[in-house]
């Protein structure tokens, strides 16, 4: 599993012209999941999520979570992290699980940061989407379980 994790001011993501998810503060993650991922690294994910330290306290240093500035998460799935681009110039999808495979532990993620008090919105999983986001930082961390 991979995830990259945006700090935002705000982040919007629509489908077919319509918004289906909007945050204020907080994080837009991007999350792909590979063949063979477990919900053990879904959970675990969440919970990196929620308690990683990328927002500034008071002394100007990144020391404080999403639970500690009320942030939110704006989940999309993106299975294009798993893109192969060594060879030639189309990528390789070798890697990224299929649909049935992916959306149970989408969902995971998602349970597990509302489980821990973090507000949470979603793209639609599958679907093609536009998202409008103001990158705060800007702060961009990637993690590969």
């Amino acid at each position: 599993m991979k995830i990259v994790i945006q700090r935002v001011k705000k982040a919007r993501v629509s489908s077919e012209g319509k918004i289906i998810g909007e945050i204020g503060k907080g994080c837009v993650v991007f999350i792909g999941v590979k063949k063979g991922d477990t919900e053990e690294k879904a959970i675990k994910a969440g919970r990196k999520i929620a308690n990683l330290r990328i927002f500034e306290g008071k002394n100007g240093k990144m020391n404080l979570n999403l639970k500690e500035v009320k942030g939110e998460v704006l989940l999309v799935s993106q299975f294009t992290l798993y893109g192969n681009a060594l060879k030639g110039r189309k990528l390789s999808f070798d890697k990224a699980a299929p649909s049935e495979e992916a959306f149970p532990l989408y969902k995971k993620v998602r349970e597990t940061l509302e489980k821990d008090g973090i507000s949470t919105k979603t793209g639609k999983f599958g679907a093609n989407m536009d998202v409008d986001l103001i990158n705060e930082g800007p702060v961009t961390v990637i993690v590969e379980f």
